[in-house]
């Protein structure tokens, strides 16, 4: 029989060979007869260091069009105009900064995975001279876009910050949530278009989109919600009056005014392998079955609301 004192040296090391478990990932816990294993932590996201702007930065000096152009970096970004230094200084604090730092507080936690560049330009012929230069295409928009591809959100910044800020929630969204639909990314983007600040988080606020959505749904050509958000992008975006767009947007405008958008972002997003349109996440987290019903009363609602 052993004594006491090779019981306790016993107890000690069992217990010094399962913290070293525990920390390593490898053990498990027994719940109510069921097994379950600690997860590894998760390794943090590398981040970019000053030198990766440093060297980024002298590489886009490299492609300048003039003289006129100023560069900030406002990490994850360099924001780079051709504005004054001044204005360009304020545009990455007051917008990019601002935006990026409610956007996270919400919704995301990584940054995207490579250093952007966000190009604003002074004005439209700014815009489209230099978008076509730098990136071998005229915009098809004329406020601004995010191109993946050229790792760069373009922007003719006279038209005012909302399309910036809409923009920068699209890099965010890829590094975060890649797999969610159109719809969702865009009626993301889109509420940010307008929007401040309410309670210390970011807010969107009614905007040009709604009166087109009014007239769309007093024609009755508002597509159910079952079909808008099981969309694929083409035809989510093959819309040339913009109906997908701001029903997408009044939606999440909706569930924002109802204090569920960030419930609706955060469970959405676990259950995307299971619910890859997110419309029975919406079903769930608005707590209805008839979502016919639901339709009407949120298309009375919108014709309600005032810009």
């Amino acid at each position: 029989m052993p004594t006491k004192f090779q019981l306790l040296v016993f107890t000690i090391i069992a217990g010094l060979v399962l913290i070293v478990a525990i920390r390593s990932g490898t053990a498990s816990i027994e719940t109510e007869g069921s097994a379950h294993s600690l997860p590894s932590p998760t390794a943090p996201q590398p981040a970019s260091t000053g030198n990766d702007f440093a060297a980024h930065v002298e590489q886009l000096k490299k492609k300048l069009p003039s003289n006129d152009f100023s560069i900030v970096v406002q990490p994850p970004f360099v924001v780079v105009g051709d504005e004054s230094a001044d204005a360009i200084k304020e545009h990455s604090e007051r917008t990019v900064k601002w935006a990026v730092d409610k956007l996270k507080q919400d919704y995301f936690t990584r940054d995207p995975k490579e250093i952007l560049d966000i190009w604003l330009f002074k004005d439209s012929a700014s815009y489209e001279q230099n978008a076509l230069a730098l990136f071998g295409s005229k915009p098809t928009t004329p406020y601004g876009y995010f191109s993946s591809t050229h790792k760069a959100l373009v922007m003719n910044i006279s038209t005012g910050g909302g399309t910036l800020v809409h923009e920068i929630v699209h890099p965010f969204m890829e590094a975060n949530f890649p797999t969610c639909p159109a719809w969702f990314n865009e009626g993301m983007g889109s509420l940010y278009e307008q929007c401040g600040e309410v309670e210390g988080h970011i807010h969107g606020y009614p905007n040009w989109r709604l009166p087109g959505l009014q007239n769309a749904i007093k024609a009755g050509a508002v597509p159910t919600f079952r079909k808008l958000m099981s969309m694929d992008s083409g035809a989510f975006y093959d819309d040339e009056r913009g109906t997908h767009y701001a029903q997408a947007r009044y939606l999440l405008y909706y569930l924002q005014q109802k204090g569920l958008l960030v419930k609706f972002y955060r469970e959405f997003h676990a259950q995307q392998k299971t619910d890859a349109t997110g419309y029975k996440t919406l079903q769930h987290i608005l707590r209805v079955r008839d979502m016919k019903a639901f339709q009407q009363s949120w298309e009375k609602y919108v014709l309600t609301l005032k810009t």
